[in-house]
């Protein structure tokens, strides 16, 4: 009777595709189908697992695939996740979606408030996992973050080499220039502006104890070491002026209150007439919390700020905005490949981990995927300074600078060799 009534209404919020669902009797059940969609099959092994899809599906679905209590055929939890996001919209509006997220939503300010000690500890809940584990998928340069693909058959290493190049070039980087990398990751950007201009000094600021470590021995490796400064720095306590200012995937780690503060701090930072570009993932229309599974699992503190925020908390500093590019399906195809690249590596990061392990980042992977090809994800570089004229008039600009960045970054990759695109 109970399950009578959980996949009732699961069967309502189906709209799009249809659902194969084998309930812990053995019993396969159809759902939705109304409209065409994918089709996904699980098998759900016990009631309370049902009932979880039914009321929380947000975070039950997710909890339910690590935990080995929701199954799906070899190659079934791709089209699982796509009918997730398919339906999420119409699961909202549904009265078990609307009260579910109305709960859920009630308390995100707290998820979202990333004060100095808490935004160090969420930092190292996700960055200070093993080196092996990032080794599995990132390319060479270390860049987790959004690449640029100029082509759909462009490489993950083209891609993220082109996505290096075009944030130098938007920074109109210049001989002599000083540059500060707001969240700098494991110096890959860094050590590539060093290289497209051979004069440019850089310090990067992390709170990621790894990542610090590995982006100071990776600017001694490279012979980068006098040029390159790197510190266990929270944005708000940095000082100086700098030239040029750079920040890749940090503004999601800020949260909504956080915006103002993030935005003076690049405007105090910032040298008359210099360049800011800043690198975030957004969301289409109005900004909502981050889904409760991904801030409890993969990203706590997360938030995905709206193109309105964006420009309000900037132009609101004294900045004006002299460039905006919205990247729409790039970052699905780099989540493609960092999935593929990493299952690759299952057996090896079982071992190093644990299987619950690597479900859980197989569905963050694959979650994140279809976020930005089903749902309202993007990626917004905005380009900033006190100056209108900082940069030239012309887009080309760009491009040009693009070009010549991108064919240094080939000559010079992170292994010390030539790379087989500069030969």
């Amino acid at each position: 009777m109970f399950d009578f009534l959980a996949l009732a209404v699961i069967r309502q919020v189906v709209a799009s595709g249809t659902l194969h669902l084998t309930d812990a009797g053995g019993t396969t059940h159809r759902l939705g189908g109304t409209s065409a969609g994918p089709d996904a099959h699980i098998t759900v092994k016990n009631s309370r697992t049902l009932w979880r899809l039914m009321i929380q599906p947000d975070l039950a679905f997710g909890e339910a695939y690590m935990d080995g209590k929701l199954t799906v055929p070899d190659g079934g939890l791709e089209p699982l996740v796509e009918l997730l996001m398919s339906n999420s919209t119409h699961w909202s509006r549904h009265w078990s979606g609307f009260l579910t997220l109305a709960l859920g939503n009630s308390m995100a300010w707290l998820r979202h408030l990333n004060l100095p000690r808490r935004s160090r500890r969420n930092v190292a809940h996700h960055y200070d996992l093993t080196d092996k584990l990032f080794a599995s998928f990132l390319d060479p340069w270390r860049q987790y973050s959004c690449a640029y693909f100029h082509r759909p058959d462009d490489s993950l290493d083209q891609a993220q080499v082109t996505k290096l190049a075009r944030l130098a070039a938007k920074l109109n980087l210049q001989h002599g220039n000083s540059v500060l990398d707001i969240g700098c990751g494991w110096g890959g950007l860094a050590r590539a502006l060093a290289v497209c201009r051979q004069d440019v000094t850089v310090t990067g600021i992390t709170l990621s104890e790894q990542q610090f470590a590995h982006a100071r021995q990776a600017a001694e490796n490279a012979g980068l070491g006098d040029r390159l400064a790197f510190a266990l720095r929270d944005y708000r306590h940095q000082t100086g002026t700098f030239d040029r200012i750079v920040s890749v995937g940090m503004l999601e780690h800020v949260g909504p209150r956080g915006f103002p503060v993030f935005f003076d701090k690049v405007r105090d930072c910032l040298a008359p007439a210099g360049v800011a570009v800043i690198h975030t993932i957004a969301v289409h229309h109005k900004a909502r919390p981050v889904n409760r599974w991904l801030t409890r699992y993969i990203f706590p503190g997360g938030y995905l700020p709206s193109i309105q925020q964006l420009t309000k908390a900037s132009e609101g500093r004294g900045l004006k905005l002299l460039d905006m590019e919205v990247m729409r399906g790039h970052y699905a195809d780099t989540l493609r490949h960092w999935r593929l690249r990493f299952l690759s590596h299952r057996d090896s990061m079982t071992d190093c981990y644990d299987a619950r392990f690597v479900r859980m980042w197989e569905f963050y992977l694959l979650g994140c995927e279809y976020f930005f090809r089903c749902q309202h994800g993007m990626v917004v570089q905005l380009l900033l300074s006190d100056d209108q004229q900082a940069v030239p008039e012309s887009r080309s600009f760009i491009s040009d600078l693009e070009n010549e960045f991108r064919n240094r970054l080939c000559q010079d990759v992170p292994s010390g060799k030539t790379s087989r695109s500069a030969r």
